[in-house]
């Protein structure tokens, strides 16, 4: 007699053995084992020899099953404790099985063995239906069933798909009382259902309790510190275990990857790709892309592209690492490369390069693929949307964004996540139409840092001062830190509707208040806002005493200033900054030749004219666009390219004579 798990299997007699005659047969059945569906690999180390149980074992649908069920009854196999157990491991385990049917048939049976109530536990587990998983378990208590290591393991498997941390904890109480807990597999699955669950703390108590520790042991506790954005404490433990003579496996070392990626580190990276090839450890496809991922996201795309090329299977994993790579480095035209080449898209291939095309300022690109992609029958998600409507807010598009939330949002196809919803309140602010957004705002059922930054920055787009500050202390009385953006909101208010006392408290409170320091945009606010109320001495003072070097966007806003107010020294000081920092930038020497003007200083203002003409610097003409219908149409000053732009001019000409028209006849009343 021999055994496997729970139920012996009586080899070489009736009822499972089978004649000498029938060698060939039996050789042909072994040959076919060879390719088995891996819902059986429990059955590796058996000896089975009847034909209608070897038959079983090869089974890959539930016809062929029912088949053979009838051949059991038939044989009156049936009503041994293996063969029945053979069908429900199908039913319960394998991808063509039916974990209905093997409940019909569990139910039947008189008395399950412990392994067949654990494949049960197991099958709904496989399945995501843990509250029936639960249920068995539940039923095994209750009637006392003597329960092994796996039982436990199993359950515990159960127990993390709903995230029953009370439940869990039960069952550790019941492991030490069975005394299970000196079971390396039974440890495991509680490190593994406490890591994956987040309870770090728990997970932590149970590896140092560990009286023998494997690769699991160690694999599992590191991966639960990735998993929580913990790498530091991941590459510690690592060390830890490479000096309790560990050998890591391609698991752990995926782990180790991936907390490299969390940190950026490239230095990191290249000692664990080392350890990978100090080890020998087999470079799978999962830890190619896994090392392709973390070259991609330490910014080293040489060596991403080298592993790259080198790996013989690449899935869409791989080629999506390459296009976001590039992507987010801002090389367009590789990403684009490699995103045409892809054999086989899915949806998060699409999403990077919307993305890439959305973050680098191309927002007619990112719109013009995503029709693309609805076009081709991918259905996109929140992670599609996000970027599609920062493309929107970039270029104006407010139908889009509002056909985009009709469709998605309003018949419930894509859930109004926080993410979701702070880009809609970007699109609605951008394109004019706060209403809409202070709306949205306020039916939001979760908000964020990103929303109340988004709203405020909104209304001090729109001039609305007084709302951006109400909102302000709101967002503080509701428990949020405020951060940078939120003070650019802030400031940006202040110096729109000239608030300067408001603007130099809130200026002054980022640091008293909030510990933050004052960074290059937000002095650049209030060299703004006091520049728009004119002192442009204090503006002036305020550019020199900067803890950093002043940027362009801080002297331009002290030459703007003085444009408005007429300070032709200090504005001719700013504006020679700017050419000193960007010489080919036309708006300096534009804002500097309009500021002579106005204070009639003619022989300056030839003198940045004949400047411009020796470098070669062109005014940039102005352009704008416009939707119509779902199409993109751009314009520039001069432009008759459009193949309507005869009669877009013939109708601006028509407009022009009406208003001269009305003009006339209004002088006349007069």
């Amino acid at each position: 007699m021999k055994c496997f798990g729970y139920f012996p299997l009586i080899l070489n007699s009736s009822p499972y053995s089978i004649s000498s005659k029938s060698q060939p047969f039996l050789k042909s059945l072994q040959l076919l084992l060879s390719t088995l569906p891996r819902w059986n690999t429990s059955t590796d180390n058996l000896n089975i020899t009847n034909p209608i149980l070897l038959s079983m074992e090869n089974c890959t649908s539930m016809s062929q099953l029912k088949q053979i069920q009838a051949q059991m009854i038939r044989k009156g196999l049936i009503f041994h404790v293996f063969p029945v157990s053979r069908i429900i491991a199908f039913c319960a385990l394998s991808d063509h099985g039916d974990m209905n049917y093997a409940r019909l048939v569990f139910d039947h049976i008189p008395n399950p063995n412990v392994y067949t109530w654990n494949t049960m536990i197991r099958g709904y587990s496989n399945a995501k239906n843990p509250l029936m998983g639960l249920s068995i378990f539940r039923k095994m208590v209750k009637e006392g069933v003597e329960m092994d290591g796996r039982s436990f393991v199993f359950t515990l498997k159960v127990f993390g798909q709903v995230s029953g941390f009370r439940e869990g904890r039960a069952v550790h109480c019941s492991i030490l009382k069975v005394g299970f807990e000196a079971s390396v597999l039974v440890q495991n699955g509680l490190l593994h259902y406490y890591a994956d669950g987040g309870f770090l703390v728990c997970a932590r108590q149970v590896f140092d309790e560990c009286a023998i520790r494997d690769v699991v042991t160690w694999t599992a506790m590191i991966d639960g510190y990735v998993q929580r954005d913990d790498p530091d404490d991941a590459l510690r433990l690592f060390d830890v275990m490479l000096c309790s003579e560990i050998v890591p496996n391609e698991v752990t070392m995926i782990a180790l990857l991936s907390a490299c990626a969390l940190k950026g580190d490239l230095n990191l990276g290249r000692r664990i790709h080392r350890c990978i090839e100090k080890f020998n450890v087999t470079y799978t496809s999962n830890l190619m892309n896994a090392m392709l991922d973390m070259y991609v996201k330490c910014g080293c795309l040489m060596s991403a592209r080298r592993i790259f090329e080198d790996m013989k299977y690449r899935d869409v994993f791989s080629w999506t690492s390459m296009v976001n790579g590039y992507a987010k480095h801002g090389e367009l035209e590789m990403a684009r490369k490699y995103f045409d080449e892809m054999p086989t898209k899915n949806v998060v291939s699409w999403n990077a390069m919307i993305a890439g095309y959305s973050q680098n300022s191309q927002p007619q690109n990112a719109l013009n693929l995503f029709q693309d992609m609805l076009k081709g029958g991918v259905i996109p998600i929140e992670a599609t949307l996000v970027p599609v409507l920062s493309a929107c807010a970039q270029s104006g598009c407010l139908d889009m964004g509002q056909r985009i939330f009709h469709h998605y949002v309003h018949q419930k196809r894509v859930e109004l996540g926080e993410s979701l919803g702070n880009a809609f309140i970007d699109v609605y602010g951008k394109c004019g139409r706060i209403d809409m957004a202070e709306k949205l705002f306020n039916e939001m059922p979760k908000r964020d840092l990103v929303s109340w930054n988004s709203m405020i920055v909104g209304y001090a787009d729109h001039g609305n001062a007084n709302k951006a500050l109400i909102l302000f202390e709101r967002m503080i009385d509701q428990g949020f830190k405020p951060d940078h953006i939120t003070f650019v909101g802030i400031l940006s208010a202040c110096g729109h509707a000239g608030l300067v006392a408001k603007g130099r408290e809130h200026f002054a409170g980022m640091q008293q208040n909030f510990g933050l320091e004052p960074k290059a945009e937000h002095y650049v606010c209030m060299i703004d806002l006091l520049g728009r109320v004119g002192l442009i001495e204090e503006a002036y003072d305020m550019i020199q005493k900067m803890p950093m070097e002043p940027d362009e966007a801080a002297w331009g806003a002290l030459l703007n200033a003085c444009r408005m107010h007429g300070n032709a020294d200090i504005g001719k000081f700013a504006a020679y900054k700017l050419i000193d920092l960007n010489p080919e930038d036309s708006g300096a020497y534009v804002l500097l030749a309009n500021l002579c003007a106005k204070e009639r200083r003619w022989g300056e203002v030839r003198i940045v004219r004949s400047m411009m003409r020796e470098k070669g610097i062109r005014k940039t003409r102005g352009h704008s666009f416009i939707e119509v219908e779902g199409d993109f149409h751009e314009f520039s000053a001069g432009d008759d390219a459009h193949p309507r732009s005869k009669d877009i001019y013939k109708i601006l000409e028509d407009i022009y004579v009406t208003e001269n028209l009305e003009e006339d006849v209004l002088f006349r009343v007069r």
